[in-house]
């Protein structure tokens, strides 16, 4: 029996389930029977045609939980069997300026899962071993995937934005859901905001232990000391400037965003930061799951089987659930069909 995986082609057109021949390990890889893989907004902007550095065809996919099968040859530390995940950095050369400086994160010649390298909206993949991370026991198979993405780009945002001791999360989605159980662990004090109108986020966000939730074009109710923007939407640069008080922070955590439009300098003013993150290290990776290992993470899925994954993608995008989306292996359409359910553009 093949690999049965979901192929993204052409921007405007669905994800097709397609049947691969077995895959082998090379070198330095391990190859996973996958378990779980979470789909992220970044997959949208991958539909969407917002990613040059694509790689098409390409199986889309960072979030990957799975079961190693095979172990090629140099590699050590992985035993058949072990469950290891794999995030969206996939490979970096180690030699540039940015990798001698422990910032393999901004590595020009990076490669990145579901992305320049195939992924895990599959039944197998092949990972670079150095890429992998060993899971904390007590996560289950989905409940684990969105940990690396939506955990560990909430991790490096949550970094950048000091210690604050207000914080506001613009978007409430997958990484938020995450990042707000952390920043209370550490006594940080959350402010959602969330799509005008959308109550059913706002309420899931005080559910999670939100201090204060609310639309995105609403002030806090005092002022922040950092904001981070998940949703990509480049009016909220503004919107947060505000929000944040002088000597504040605010962090732009998407890969992807719309433009941002002219604010005056006086909201800049005041020495406020503004900023991004960009990708994630496998430091990282390494702190992050050592604290969701310690400290119980609730992670809010919704799955769906990996022939569904067109549909997953359009759920996301209209923002019909909360927390985040998890592929699981099941029955796949047959060779050359369109996975099932549609994206919306």
């Amino acid at each position: 029996m093949g690999d049965c995986a979901c192929v993204f082609e052409q921007v405007g057109e669905p994800l097709r389930v397609v049947e691969r021949a077995p895959l082998a390990p090379g070198p330095g890889q391990l190859r996973l029977a996958v378990q779980a893989c979470a789909v992220c907004r970044t997959d949208l902007h991958l539909v969407d045609g917002e990613l040059p550095a694509a790689r098409l065809p390409v199986v889309p996919g960072h979030e990957i939980v799975g079961r190693v099968t095979a172990i090629g040859a140099g590699v050590s530390g992985w035993r058949v069997g072990d469950r290891a995940g794999v995030p969206w950095l996939g490979w970096t050369c180690g030699e540039c300026e940015y990798c001698r400086r422990g910032e393999e994160n901004l590595c020009p010649d990076a490669r990145f899962t579901g992305c320049s390298i195939d992924g895990g909206f599959a039944t197998q993949a092949l990972v670079d071993a150095r890429y992998a991370f060993a899971l904390p026991d007590r996560y289950g198979d989905a409940e684990a995937a969105p940990l690396l993405c939506a955990g560990l780009i909430g991790w490096r945002a949550l970094q950048a934005a000091g210690p604050a001791a207000r914080l506001g999360l613009y978007g409430f989605g997958a990484a938020a859901h995450l990042v707000a159980q952390v920043a209370r662990l550490r006594g940080q004090q959350v402010h959602a905001f969330v799509r005008p109108g959308d109550a059913a986020a706002a309420r899931f966000a005080r559910e999670l232990g939100a201090a204060w939730a609310g639309d995105s074009t609403q002030p806090p109710p005092a002022p922040l000391d950092a904001a981070i923007i998940f949703a990509p939407v480049g009016a909220l640069v503004p919107a947060a400037l505000r929000a944040v008080r002088p000597g504040g922070t605010v962090v732009c955590a998407g890969i992807h965003m719309s433009a941002i439009p002219a604010f005056p300098y006086e909201i800049l003013w005041g020495e406020r930061v503004l900023r991004s993150v960009a990708n994630l290290t496998r430091r990282d990776a390494q702190e992050f799951l050592a604290f969701a290992g310690a400290h119980p993470l609730a992670t809010t899925t919704v799955t769906y089987p990996l022939a569904a994954a067109n549909q997953a993608l359009a759920d996301l995008r209209a923002g019909t659930f909360n927390g985040a989306a998890v592929l699981l292996p099941g029955a796949a359409a047959p060779r050359g069909a369109q996975a099932s359910g549609r994206f919306d553009r």
